[in-house]
This record gives structure tokens, C-alpha cells and sequence, in this order.
């Protein structure tokens, strides 16, 4: 497993809140969004929509899904799946933890099933 990155102290994203982890602290090649869902888990997707040049980081999160600013995508937020156009990609997933309070994040690594 890839060295976790200390986001923030869970507390301090607020449910339905997001941040996003720049891609060079990341070592990825796009920004990694990381959301606190409103089932009170946290998740990570890269941020940039993969139908369009927008920040999820910015868009709508509800039932577990976010929903793209600009045009309405969606996307499951455990998985990444496309959940409707106009997105045709899935955006790409990331393994998150909250350890002693604090969001881990793992860039890189695929999420667990659970």
C-alpha cells in the first residue's frame, strides 16, 4: 500500500463539504477531491469531471453519488462509476481512511469493497 497523506482532522470537512488534494502533494495526475458523503463516510475521486473540464470538488454530493457543477454528471462516490450522461468515463476511485480522527488519504489505491 502507498504512503497515506493526512487530508485534514475529520471534523473540520463538514458532510457534504469537500477539499481537494493538489496533484503534486498527491503524486497523481489530476487533483483528488475528498468528500464527506452524507452517510458520514469520506471518499476520494479525481477532481477534474470526465466529461468536462469542471471540479467535482465544487458539484453536489447526495445519496451517495456527486453531481458535476456544469453539466449534471454524476458519479458514485465509492466507486467512481459513471451514473449518467452526459458522462461516459468513470472517474477514477481512491482508498480513504479516517484513522485516530484524521482523513488518510491513499493515492493510488483502489478502495476497498466494503
Amino acid at each position: 500500500m502507498s504512503e497515506g497523506i493526512r487530508v485534514a482532522a475529520a471534523v473540520e470537512i463538514d458532510e457534504g463539504e469537500a477539499v481537494t488534494v493538489d496533484s503534486q502533494t498527491a503524486g497523481t495526475g489530476d487533483d483528488i477531491a475528498v468528500f464527506h458523503s452524507d452517510d458520514g463516510n469520506f471518499y476520494a475521486l479525481n477532481d477534474t469531471c470526465t466529461h468536462e473540464e469542471a471540479s467535482l470538488a465544487e458539484g453536489w454530493i447526495e445519496d451517495g453519488e456527486v453531481e458535476c457543477p456544469v453539466h449534471s454528471a454524476r458519479f458514485c462516490l465509492k466507486t467512481g462509476a459513471a451514473m449518467c450522461l452526459p458522462a461516459t468515463v468513470d472517474a477514477v476511485a481512491h482508498r480513504v481512511e479516517v484513522i485516530d480522527g484524521d482523513v488518510i488519504l491513499y493515492p493510488g489505491v483502489t478502495p476497498s469493497a466494503s
